[in-house]
């Protein structure tokens, strides 16, 4: 038990914050939004009823899926795109999907690669872009939700000012939307470009996200 808790120490650490972090939103979340409705002269609503609301659910997507489309970007733009002096860059002269003896894939796969990446065809080319085609997928559906439950939150607050509620479409294209879309989107975007130039001259001693704290300004791809 020991060793499974140490061996994967990073994922469950992560996990559980999550989920804190998840339930103290909910929570949260239902005590604000009975707030207004005693403001409003409304009847108040139960956790249960605040957690399955359209409400709850677009304040969720809309983080999830500014974050997963922040990872679908950097796992992509980091193929091409190198800084240097970065950890977060690849080696300046690597830029590209490589060869297949530097990716360990086909004949060169040894005993302990994936049974995928020894395959050819298909199966070798999907396990390739597995990890961003499953990132584009999880910020197409969470964008999905988001857009779907936003209508609904955005129609609620419609039909309770007395005004015409808007149809799916409609709502993509207004300013509710695309301000609620593109707040999470520009605060991922400066924590990215931040992370890529502040580790080029700053360091955190035993993080493989850190060079070495000797390593040069100018030294890219080190990780310590």
């Amino acid at each position: 038990m020991k060793k499974a808790l140490r061996d994967n120490g990073l994922s469950l650490f992560f996990g559980l914050i999550f989920l804190l972090a998840l339930v103290g939103q909910g929570l949260t979340g239902h005590a604000l939004f009975n707030e207004k409705q005693i403001a409003a002269g409304l009847e108040e609503i139960t956790l249960g009823q605040y957690l399955t609301s359209s409400g709850f659910a677009v304040d969720v997507s809309e983080n999830w899926q500014s974050e997963y489309l922040q990872f679908l970007l950097y796992i992509t733009a980091t193929i091409w795109l190198v800084q240097k002096g970065s950890p977060e860059s690849k080696e300046l002269d690597q830029t590209g999907l490589e060869s297949d003896e530097e990716q360990l894939v086909g004949e060169y796969s040894n005993q302990k690669s994936p049974a995928w990446a020894k395959a050819s065809g298909w199966r070798r080319a999907l396990f390739s872009n597995s990890l961003g085609m499953t990132m584009g997928l999880i910020f197409i559906l969470s964008w999905l939700v988001q857009s779907i439950a936003g209508t609904s939150a955005y129609n609620e607050e419609q039909l309770k000012n007395f005004q015409q509620p808007v149809s799916w479409a409609e709502y993509l294209v207004s300013p509710e939307f695309w301000n609620r879309t593109l707040q999470n989107w520009q605060s991922e975007f400066l924590a990215v470009g931040s992370m890529v130039v502040l580790s080029i001259y700053l360091r955190q001693r035993g993080s493989p996200e850190s060079k070495p704290v000797g390593s040069a300004h100018d030294d890219t791809g080190a990780t310590g």
